[in-house]
C-alpha cells in the first residue's frame, strides 16, 4: 500500500515540503495507517529529521521508488517490454545519463545500500516484481 500511495499528492502538491506533507494529513484524515503515511513521508530528504529512514517499510519504499521508475522506463523502449530484461541492461543504462534524465542515479545506489543488497541483486529483484504485474502496467511484449 506505501508504494501505490507515496506519490499520490504529488500531482497536487508538487513543490516542496508540500508533497508528502499535505498528502499525509490527508492519509491521516482518511484513518491511513501510520506506518504507511510515515513510509510516505520518510521517501524524500526534507523529511528526513522528522521521518527517518529507520523502519524497514521506510527503506524499502525509498530502495525501490527511484529504481521502480528507471526500470518501467526503460521497458517502454525495448519491444519486448519487461521480457528477458536482466539486471545488467539496467546496470548499463543506468550509465547513460541522458537516459531517464530525471531519474536520480544516486538514490538509486543509496537505496541498494540501505537494505543491503548488491545493485545486481536489488535490480534483478526489481525486474521480477514488475514482471509479475506486467499485463496491469501495459509492460507485456508489443505484438
Amino acid at each position: 500500500m506505501a508504494g501505490l500511495l507515496h506519490d499520490f499528492d504529488y500531482e497536487r502538491w508538487p513543490t516542496v515540503p508540500e508533497h508528502t506533507r499535505e498528502g499525509g494529513k490527508v492519509l491521516r484524515e482518511r484513518g491511513c495507517d501510520e506506518e504507511v503515511v510515515g513510509a510516505m513521508l520518510s521517501h524524500v530528504p526534507y523529511n528526513q529529521d522528522d521521518w527517518p529512514r529507520d523502519r524497514p517499510i521506510r527503506k524499502y519504499l525509498f530502495a525501490c521508488d527511484e529504481l521502480s521508475g528507471f526500470i518501467h522506463a526503460a521497458a517502454l523502449v525495448r519491444p519486448e517490454r519487461m521480457e528477458g530484461m536482466k539486471p545488467k541492461s539496467i546496470t548499463k543504462k543506468l550509465k547513460q545519463k541522458a537516459f531517464a534524465a530525471a531519474v536520480s542515479r544516486e538514490d538509486i545506489y543509496a537505496g541498494a545500500e540501505l537494505i543491503d543488497t548488491p545493485l545486481a541483486d536489488h535490480i534483478a529483484n526489481c525486474i521480477t516484481a514488475i514482471s509479475n504485474i506486467a499485463d496491469e502496467l501495459d509492460l507485456k511484449p508489443e505484438s
